[in-house]
């Protein structure tokens, strides 16, 4: 049976296939998927089409709310300071990611987001899913490149 994170690692595997940074994201809904994507940042000509903000408005759209209280995310890499706070102002239940990032993390690297006084809502979070497979999809696409 396939896993949600396995999902998640196609749509990143889909997007590096479209010379994409390699990440990828699925919302859950108790058993169903409701959203999935992958980077679309090159192809939309958009900063903000993170594989994330690309689920979660997706998800809203579906479900036709832009809470998602009883969704869960899984996405291959820590997610940043912007999806974050996306991830907050939709009221995601869990958040599960695979691949640490050091540098770009806001999660339980750099801003730590979520530990923020002000962060209204934190959902609970697992890290280190499939950490080792997310994070290799991230080296070959970025050695490739040099």
């Amino acid at each position: 049976m396939t896993t949600f994170m396995e999902m998640a690692l196609d749509e990143a595997r889909a997007a590096a296939g479209a010379a994409e940074v390699p990440v990828g994201c699925v919302i859950v809904r108790g058993t169903e998927i409701v959203a999935r994507a992958g980077n679309r940042t090159l192809r939309d000509h958009d900063p903000t089409a993170h594989a994330e903000i690309l689920a979660i408005r997706q998800a809203a759209a579906a479900l036709g709310s832009e809470r998602l209280t009883d969704c869960d995310l899984y996405v291959t890499l820590e997610p940043c300071a912007m999806c974050a706070a996306a991830i907050s102002f939709a009221r995601i239940r869990r958040l599960y990611y695979g691949a640490s990032d050091p540098k770009g993390g806001a999660v339980d690297n750099g801003v730590q987001f979520f530990a923020a006084q002000t962060c209204h809502h934190k959902p609970e979070v697992y890290g280190g899913m499939s950490e080792s497979e997310a994070a290799a999809l991230l080296k070959d696409f970025f050695q490739a490149r040099r």
